[in-house]
């Protein structure tokens, strides 16, 4: 409370990248790239109502606490645990910092087979964004949430949408075939509540993100053979999320953001040319503007959003 007033803030530094390699002995080479925002929570009053500035943690020096820790980590890392890495950091080195949120997101660079060999150095650039945003605050309380962003998944068939609402607006023909397209965005929360639950080596956090990631994109597509039908984006999603949770336990939610990208069936005709294209599930104008979305967040009964 400042002079009758009531001030929430937290200060800190936005997209500072930084990229690490680790060279070890044997075996090829890792790279990462990360971007990463810093915010902490902090008794710093004196800096917003006065010209008292002694307790602020200046931005630049957070910036520099990243690549400083970055040389630090001799052994590869995930982006959860070099998370974890600067909240800690942050939390216990500055007396007056009382909490911290630190947020990555990584550049999916892929290790480049040749031969269907792993090139010992080569990497190229990947479509899935792996995201990760650690809470912690100086007791060592801390919220984990990991996720993905840009996972486009497609079917060209066992697909449809029937019996919805119809009314003088309504244009929309009832449908048990079509492609359905998404751009999957999603999130999940590990239920760690301190750092002492985090569980050591070999829990990897990375092995995880590949394995959730896998079984969302299962649950979309179905057996290989034969699929399986969905009758709307908001059951596939239901299905994708329950896939996930019923699989990992130690996760207590997951969000999933699916806009439905519309791929339209295409007809052409003219009075010389009446069946230029006449259309039978071949070809279709492929648009994302407008597009539907669908979005939820699948918790387990006694788990806290």
């Amino acid at each position: 409370m400042a002079e009758g007033f009531k001030i929430d803030q937290r200060h800190g530094k936005s997209r500072v990248r930084v990229a690490r390699v680790w060279r070890p002995h044997s075996g090829g080479h890792v790279m990462v790239e990360w971007e990463v925002d810093v915010s902490l929570f902090s008794d710093c009053l004196p800096s917003y109502t006065s010209d008292d500035n002694s307790s602020i943690v200046a931005t630049d020096s957070m910036k520099n606490t990243v690549y400083g820790k970055a040389k630090e980590c001799t052994e590869e890392l995930t982006l959860e645990r070099f998370a974890l890495l600067l909240a800690r950091h942050f939390t216990t080195y500055y007396p007056q910092v009382t909490g911290a949120i630190v947020s990555i997101v990584e550049k999916p660079w892929e290790r480049v087979l040749i031969d269907g060999k792993p090139h010992s150095h080569g990497f190229k650039l990947g479509s899935e964004l792996h995201t990760t945003e650690v809470t912690m605050k100086k007791c060592g309380a801390v919220n984990i949430i990991s996720g993905l962003k840009n996972l486009s998944l497609l079917k060209t068939t066992q697909s449809g949408f029937e019996g919805f609402v119809r009314d003088k607006y309504t244009l929309l023909p009832d449908t048990r075939e079509r492609i359905v397209a998404t751009e999957v965005t999603s999130s999940w929360r590990y239920k760690f509540a301190n750092i002492s639950q985090i569980p050591p080596a070999p829990f990897c956090f990375r092995q995880r993100y590949n394995e959730v990631k896998k079984v969302l994109s299962d649950t979309f597509f179905g057996p290989v053979d034969t699929g399986v039908y969905s009758p709307s984006v908001q059951n596939t999603l239901y299905l994708m999320a329950t896939a996930v949770l019923n699989r990992f336990q130690e996760i207590e939610w997951v969000h999933l953001r699916m806009p439905n990208l519309h791929f339209l069936p295409v007809n052409m005709s003219s009075k010389e040319n009446p069946n230029m294209v006449k259309f039978a599930d071949d070809v279709y104008l492929p648009t994302s503007e407008p597009h539907g979305t669908i979005q939820a967040t699948i918790s387990r009964a006694m788990s806290k959003l």
